[in-house]
């Protein structure tokens, strides 16, 4: 039996409002992913591959977490949607939305999934492409035998989720809301089945001097 982990990558800049201005890691992003490499190594086995998206956030969470048993691999096809511009192309065709709360987000994240598998707007890839290279990444990433690692984003994992539990779009885009910075999210590999076992964990922050840490943002 092997095992896919998915961490997403600590808080970033949750103020910006352009891809640029959100890819770095707050300080509590980095204190985060430190802590999360703590846990690991103490509750972990080492991992055999470990792989990380292009982004400086995702580059910042590895290098935070340390030494987990194998060098960090770039691999482009955990990078993150282009949420930024696909909110932008669905504002100009459908009007603005104002977001006050997570309650907006919930139907902003949704709208947007939507209209993007549709076709009706797209950022720097279409929909198809997305769930393309995602799909790519989890085949590769998710070996029989070996334990893999990959830091990567929320939208990411959503998508790893939809194939492996066949989610609507609706659903897929409602799981992206919760994923909580630095989280763990674990699969199942099989030879007959990729089974998801574990979904959104922090144990690192289980203690309460670390519940703050909880963050989505």
């Amino acid at each position: 039996m092997g095992e896919l982990v998915l961490v997403r990558h600590g808080q970033a800049n949750s103020a910006a409002n352009d891809e640029t201005g959100y890819d770095r890691l707050s300080d509590l992003g980095h204190q985060q992913a430190v802590w999360l490499g703590e846990w690991l190594r103490t509750h972990d086995a080492p991992f055999d591959e470990v792989f990380m998206g292009g982004l400086r956030r995702h580059r910042e969470t590895a290098e935070g977490m340390g030494n987990m048993g194998a060098q960090p691999q770039v691999d482009l096809r955990l990078n993150e949607l282009d949420y930024f511009n696909l909110s932008r192309a669905h504002a100009e065709k459908n009007g603005a939305t104002e977001m006050h709360g997570p309650e907006d987000f919930v139907h902003h994240i949704r709208d947007i999934m939507e209209a993007w598998h549709r076709a009706e707007i797209r950022g720097d890839e279409s929909y198809a492409d997305f769930e393309a290279r995602v799909a790519e990444v989890l085949d590769l990433a998710a070996t029989p035998g070996r334990r893999v690692l990959c830091v990567t984003s929320g939208g990411v994992i959503g998508m790893m989720v939809r194939h492996l539990l066949d989610l609507d779009i609706a659903r897929m885009a409602h799981l992206l809301v919760p994923i909580r910075n630095c989280s763990i999210h674990r699969v199942m590999v099989l030879d007959q089945a990729r089974i998801l076992s574990g979904f959104n964990a922090t144990p690192h922050l289980d203690t309460p001097d670390r519940i703050h840490a909880r963050t989505e943002f």
